[in-house]
């Protein structure tokens, strides 16, 4: 089987995997499917840049990319931070020797991580979101950036339909909340649900806060009563 079609089967096979809503299982399953079948990745991360602007890894198939990650933030240099913030796709070949990272490549390669690749997986006004995949090998991903990409655009679908059905069970929650402290304020005022509602919404703009938070802190003094 070629490479290729080793991709797309990795790919098809992360796309089944997935569980409505389990956005961790997700992520988990692009990373270790990147590691299991894209040519010399030996570890993986996905990075998410924040709505303020802060970047954190999750699904690390590795410690030390916890540390590797950080100093990229911190530095503002290196593919995984490139990839997030700059441009679609960042490759380093030989990071000891990338003159774009004087202080994450050395440091990269005393960890044993020689070549990366930093790639966009999706990005939306909120949200943006990079695969980083990692190799011990000098000269990794030069030849393969095309099924690196390949691999990426099927794993963003994958992470796209999670974030999707994520959002929806939040909003089925949030309503469920807020249902349940306008019941409070009915059976604590004695009025009608579209009074309730309405106390509940001009509480939430005259403190400049969302209804959900509102909902929540009534419930919670509700409780401890």
């Amino acid at each position: 089987m070629t490479e290729l079609a080793d991709v797309l089967h990795a790919s098809e096979s992360l796309l089944k995997k997935l569980q409505p809503g389990d956005l961790d299982a997700t992520l988990n399953n692009i990373t270790h499917a990147a590691v299991e079948v894209l040519p010399e990745v030996d570890y993986a991360s996905i990075t998410m840049r924040h709505p303020d602007g802060t970047l954190d890894s999750y699904a690390v198939t590795d410690d030390r990319l916890l540390t590797l990650d950080e100093r990229q933030f911190e530095w503002r240099e290196g593919p995984c931070y490139e990839g997030t913030m700059n441009r679609p796709i960042c490759v380093s070949g030989d990071l000891l020797h990338d003159e774009r990272f004087p202080r994450y490549g050395p440091m990269a390669a005393r960890a044993g991580i020689h070549s990366q690749a930093g790639i966009r997986l999706f990005e939306n006004k909120r949200t943006v979101g990079g695969l980083n995949l990692y190799s011990c090998h000098v000269g990794a991903f030069q030849n393969r950036e095309s099924i690196s990409r390949l691999f990426s655009d099927h794993a963003a679908v994958a992470l796209a339909y999670s974030i999707q059905i994520d959002q929806l069970h939040e909003a089925i929650r949030t309503r469920g909340r807020i249902g349940q402290a306008v019941g409070i304020v009915m059976e604590r005022y004695k009025v009608p649900e579209q009074k309730a509602f309405a106390f509940l919404t001009r509480l939430s703009q005259t403190r400049n806060v969302k209804l959900r938070q509102i909902a929540d802190e009534l419930i919670a003094s509700a409780q401890r009563s």
